[in-house]
């Protein structure tokens, strides 16, 4: 794709680095056939090709952005299954958020959606504060779900009727290896998952430990940033990417670390990428790019170890036919495809591929807060191939396609690491009861 930026304009490492991107470019159209929105609505302006031709053009003219550029950034999910499918190596995903940065800063969002967004990037990545937004969501749920539609239905519906308790997993400290220790790793506690599911955590911790790797839940470290990041908000999500670096450092520097380990797909593909985010800051360019190195996904992490141990549970036996959702963020994101499945198999779970498994369940973040219609149809479409496959239970890695795609089955939906640890002696996960 031919550009037209000054000289003034690619001074700016951002727009130079968008440039680049631009260029790569080919104009093909394969990325439209994998596109969730450009297959619901059928519209090239909500195709990574036509959104791309949108940004060059508001970059270009070094211009504010429109309302019609702001509504088509806004229904991309960043699934970035286009970049799975770009023939050309296009990295879509440092382009839109570089241009989402920019529609932050110059683009002025009516009021009521201003508020909507400042709330959820302030309560979200809080635990303490999301706890209690949901209790009240929770209780006034029964009272005004009749009355209310769009984002704020979405918002209210998001609380679950029977909130867990909060878990001492997630405080700070460490958890011993079980016999001879043969790795010490960080685990991400993370922000949302600790709220809406903190089994998956405590399922983590045994799992590893069981397995003689020593997890440290480090001091400082809260929310990774994704979620702010992908709002567009790159200095708050700067702030929270610091203080997660600076907790792991820590921890390098006094025991060292094998690997951080991520069970939220969408926070592992960020901090995956902290060391180019980071790249134009000297004094965090080079932590921020060892903090990438060192991390992995739980399944990742994982399939390099030893095969798992497996409990002998004759009276319990795992073996159930599971339909293996990939979230956007494992597949196309991280690029981690075999390993789920094949630590799943190895469980003794019959493990089923979902139909139009590329295609996003319409979580996203907050995208099924945001743009709540698109994100039903994405769930509804989802739960429509799962069914076909007449599964037992529904897998994936993901708290966000967790609650998304089991808002729309009864078919329980578990977490991969919660499998594993009952295939390998821990409980049984609740939600199979």
């Amino acid at each position: 794709m031919q550009t037209n930026f000054s000289l003034v304009q690619l001074a700016d490492p951002n727009v130079e680095e968008a440039e680049s991107i631009l260029r790569k470019c080919v104009h093909c159209g394969f990325c439209t056939a994998t596109c969730p929105t450009y297959v619901l609505l059928g519209d090239e302006l909500d195709s990574p090709r036509g959104r791309i031709y949108l940004i060059k053009g508001m970059l270009e003219k070094g211009e504010a952005a429109t309302a019609e550029v702001t509504k088509h950034l806004d229904r991309c999910l960043s699934c970035l299954s286009c970049m799975t499918t770009c023939p050309s190596g296009v990295n879509y995903m440092h382009l839109v958020d570089h241009a989402r940065n920019h529609v932050e800063h110059t683009y002025k969002r009516p009021l009521f959606e201003r508020f909507l967004r400042n709330l959820l990037s302030y309560l979200i990545p809080r635990p303490f504060w999301f706890r209690g937004a949901l209790n009240i969501a929770s209780l006034t749920k029964p009272l005004v779900k009749n009355f209310v539609s769009g984002r704020i239905k979405a918002l209210i519906d998001l609380a679950p009727k029977d909130l867990p308790a909060a878990s001492v997993v997630d405080q700070p400290q460490t958890f011993k290896a079980i016999g001879a220790k043969k790795g010490r790793v960080a685990l991400l506690s993370g922000c949302a998952q600790t709220v809406l599911a903190p089994s998956i955590n405590e399922a983590t911790v045994r799992l590893l430990t069981r397995h003689g790797i020593e997890v440290v839940v480090a001091k400082g470290v809260g929310c990774c940033g994704s979620l702010v990041h992908h709002m567009g908000k790159e200095e708050m999500a700067e702030q929270q990417m610091k203080a997660a670096i600076q907790g792991w450092m820590a921890e390098i520097e006094s025991e060292g670390l094998d690997a951080i380990i991520t069970n939220a797909s969408g926070c592992g593909t960020t901090i995956k990428d902290y060391g180019f985010m980071l790249r134009n800051d000297p004094n965090w360019a080079e932590r921020a790019a060892k903090i990438s190195d060192l991390a992995k996904d739980i399944t990742e992490y994982l399939a390099e170890l030893e095969p798992l141990a497996l409990a002998d549970k004759e009276d319990d036996q795992p073996a159930k036919i599971v339909a293996y959702h990939a979230p956007c963020s494992i597949q196309h994101g991280q690029k981690i495809t075999k390993q789920p499945k094949e630590l799943l198999t190895g469980a003794g779970f019959v493990v089923r591929d979902v139909p139009e498994g590329h295609l996003c369940c319409g979580s996203a973040g907050t995208y099924n807060i945001m743009q709540p219609e698109l994100a039903e149809k994405l769930r509804d479409r989802k739960v429509k191939n799962i069914e076909t496959l007449a599964p037992d239970i529904i897998a994936t890695g993901n708290i966000g396609c967790q609650c998304q795609i089991s808002s729309g089955t009864d078919i329980p939906v578990v977490h991969n690491v919660e499998l594993l640890d009952w295939a390998t002696g821990g409980p049984k996960p609740e939600v199979l009861d």
